[in-house]
């Protein structure tokens, strides 16, 4: 058998196992910026393949109320153990809408202790909405955005 580097095994158990039976886990890396925007040129393959992702993943209802209550936490972040309660879901199927979340970019997770928190991942996300927003609101967004760094 092949030996694998530790950051592939690692990868490997959490795509495998439920969140809660993680040994050893690392804050994880972002995923890079998604695609060009789909209303400006044509999109390629692996675009549409991973924009499709991205939407698949936030077009459940229970995933949208996971995100919303993420981002309403004070730290935007919240811990699994916290997720079932207020949203009234099982724990089996907040990790699986959390590892559905994360498989798609759009969630981070961080294990401390016993625990793994998660929080939204904002490049992701604007990414998310840029790439379905029309030529001339993209170049308004940028030109506010501009602005408001300066």
């Amino acid at each position: 058998m092949r030996r694998q580097d530790p950051a592939t095994r690692i990868a490997v158990v959490a795509y495998e196992i439920d969140i809660c039976q993680y040994r050893t886990m690392s804050i994880s890396a972002s995923p890079p910026l998604c695609c060009p925007p789909v209303l400006h040129a044509r999109l390629a393959k692996r675009d549409a393949e991973e924009l499709a992702t991205a939407f698949r993943a936030i077009a459940d209802p229970g995933r949208l109320q996971l995100l919303s209550f993420i981002a309403a936490q004070p730290g935007k972040e919240a811990c699994v153990c916290n997720l079932t309660k207020p949203l009234g879901l099982s724990q089996p199927t907040v990790s699986h809408h959390l590892k559905v979340l994360f498989g798609a970019g759009l969630l981070g997770r961080e294990r401390r202790g016993s625990w793994v928190y998660y929080r939204i991942l904002p490049e992701r996300m604007a990414a998310l909405r840029d790439a379905l927003a029309p030529p001339a609101a993209r170049a308004k967004g940028k030109s506010r955005r501009a602005h408001a760094r300066a």
